[in-house]
């Protein structure tokens, strides 16, 4: 049985059987971590389907591509054989502390490395390894990401417009709104928010910095409430919700060499391993959705695809945990050896 007992000794982010997982195992694990889990910062999403998925292949070493605060990571080690590890990777500095102490009562179970995903196959040759039984990628923005302020993703609580996941490194969002032209910013917010009002909102910005360059996350949301038509304002979602999207994806490459990495984590995949992708927008679905099916089908096909539809979450997941509601689960199996033409 899948254990997730112990989950109050996390420490929360201001300063835990063996063999097969059945359905019903996960279920209950998943249900356990998410009422003990609502009193921190992060709560991982589709954190039971996971946990089934990827351990049903009984694998020995997992990568988590985007292992962020831990969530996923602690519960894959606490549903797993005291024999499988974990390969944590993250560009943000941040997370990756956090997942350290988060982790470390797994000990030499668990390595974490700060690093951008897109580079998966030379973290694993530094490490001397060549292929793994299951690979994860968790596309989202963690909470406690989104609740910082000084981090700049959200217009919840004013703050400087940064938006990077590796603070060390890259142009801010900042730089993005007050040095791209009109119609490159029009694109951005068309293309990565598929924002219907991109040119109004990007020609307002323009406005708005030849008078005061813009430099919080406020003020950006404030530009954009007064650019778009009045019953946009009261919406379903936040008017600047797609803008601040756009430019995130923008600042983070997030879309740039997706595909790419996802045929390199194919690439390091033993026979039978899985893969399991979370997106949270339609652009990087159908990215994730295009490249599965492409490898799934045709005499080369390496793949076997889990999940015709994705796994969303269920009402009692998106209820408490509100973040949950567009998270879309898309599984792989490794049949057969690539073959290239």
């Amino acid at each position: 049985m899948c254990n997730m007992k112990g989950l109050e000794s996390q420490i929360p982010i201001d300063n835990k059987s063996e063999g097969s997982i059945l359905p019903h195992d996960v279920v209950e694990s998943g249900e356990e971590w998410l009422k003990e889990s609502r009193s921190f910062c992060h709560v991982p999403v589709l954190v039971e389907e996971i946990v089934f998925w990827l351990l049903q292949a009984n694998p020995s070493l997992i990568v988590d591509c985007t292992v962020g605060y831990g969530g996923h990571a602690e519960a894959l080690l606490r549903c797993s054989p005291p024999t499988m590890r974990l390969v944590g990777l993250d560009r943000d500095l941040q997370a990756i502390r956090y997942a350290k102490e988060r982790l470390a009562e797994f000990g030499d179970r668990v390595v974490l490395k700060w690093g951008d995903y897109r580079d998966l196959k030379r973290h694993l040759a530094e490490m001397n390894v060549s292929r793994v039984g299951g690979v994860l990628f968790d596309l989202g923005v963690s909470s406690p990401q989104l609740d910082d302020p000084r981090r700049g993703f959200s217009f919840r609580a004013d703050g400087p417009l940064d938006m990077r996941m590796d603070q060390t490194t890259g142009r801010t969002a900042a730089a993005v709104v007050n040095e791209e032209s009109e119609s490159v910013l029009a694109d951005i917010i068309y293309q990565y928010g598929e924002e219907r009002y991109a040119r109004r909102i990007a020609r307002a910005i323009v406005r708005a910095r030849e008078r005061k360059t813009i430099q919080t996350t406020s003020e950006l949301a404030s530009i954009i409430v007064r650019a778009v038509p009045s019953v946009y304002r009261h919406g379903r979602i936040h008017c600047a919700t797609r803008t601040f999207q756009a430019l995130r994806i923008a600042v983070n490459r997030e879309l740039e060499g997706l595909d790419a990495v996802l045929h390199d984590a194919v690439d390091v995949l033993a026979l039978g391993g899985r893969m399991g992708v979370i997106s949270f927008h339609s652009i990087e679905d159908r990215i994730v959705k295009r490249t599965f099916r492409s490898l799934a089908q045709g005499p080369g096909a390496c793949l076997s695809v889990l999940t015709p539809k994705p796994i969303i979450p269920l009402a009692g997941e998106c209820q408490a945990n509100p973040r949950a509601r567009s998270a879309k689960l898309r599984v792989v199996e490794r049949k057969r050896e690539r073959t290239t033409s």
